[in-house]
């Protein structure tokens, strides 16, 4: 019995990017998109792709991916951003193991890079940032806290040696307005969880996150660019800490920060 593979995709207003990304996963034997009700052209571009396209309002990135692959028919199952390809060197090393029958692994890991400013990024904490993306479909599933989501698979894993392409932001005011929707998110799941801020937390957090990405991680290798990641990084652990300061003070109803 031949193995299939699922390529699984969430969208939301995606016309910039989901041609290349579903151009890299033609090789799959089906693939599937869960969009949010896309105002753009996305699900038009995704037709000429797929028939297996489903909408459902957003649920956060842990609800929209277990959704998408319970829509999915094949055994095994591939995760993509919109954003993101699956480069050709990695879907010749994907093919291989298929052929091998995916031996006693039941997931697959691969290092993630992405194009900053017009270069690909290869320092700091954004590479390798190892994804677990292609696993069997009743083996694995999405958990962790919004809006960082991740695969558990029961089983062996094995790590992949080339990487998904991830063409994350348009430029620095992109990369800004992101790192505002994602703490806000960040903050409000901390803050439903009952989570408090600190001081410690705003302040040395940030200081840690700077010096693990720039100094530690070699993120300054990176040039201008890896000091640019390393200071948006670490302004985003300030503001998220912030914002959920600012729950709390809004809880309140009152203006004592030391509430």
């Amino acid at each position: 019995m031949s193995i299939e593979i699922s390529a699984c995709i969430i969208t939301f207003n995606e016309e910039q990017n989901i041609r290349r990304c579903l151009e890299s996963v033609k090789w799959c034997d089906e693939v599937v998109v869960l969009d949010s009700y896309s105002q753009d052209s996305t699900i038009d571009i995704c037709r000429e792709y797929t028939d297996k396209i489903f909408q459902h309002e957003w649920m956060g990135y842990v609800g929209q991916r277990n959704l998408v692959r319970k829509k999915a028919s094949c055994d095994w199952v591939l995760y993509l951003d919109a954003d993101e390809e699956i480069s050709p060197e990695l879907q010749e090393e994907i093919i291989r193991e298929k052929e091998d029958g995916f031996n006693n692994f039941l997931g697959y890991q691969f290092p993630r890079r992405v194009q900053y400013l017009g270069r690909w990024i290869l320092h700091g904490e954004w590479y390798p940032d190892i994804k677990l993306r292609l696993f069997k479909k009743d083996r694995g599933r999405s958990v962790g806290s919004e809006p960082h989501d991740y695969v558990v698979v029961d089983g062996n894993v094995k790590t992949l040696k080339n990487p998904i392409n991830h063409y994350t932001y348009v430029d620095i005011e992109d990369h800004v307005r992101t790192v505002n929707r994602f703490t806000s998110i960040a903050a409000a799941e901390k803050f439903q969880k009952g989570e408090r801020h600190g001081w410690i937390d705003m302040v040395f957090r940030a200081k840690w996150r700077f010096v693990r990405g720039y100094i530690i991680k070699m993120g300054f290798l990176d040039g201008k660019r890896g000091f640019l990641i390393a200071a948006i990084n670490t302004f985003g652990v300030i503001i998220k800490y912030a914002k959920l300061w600012e729950l709390w003070l809004a809880e309140a109803g009152r203006g004592d920060a030391d509430a």
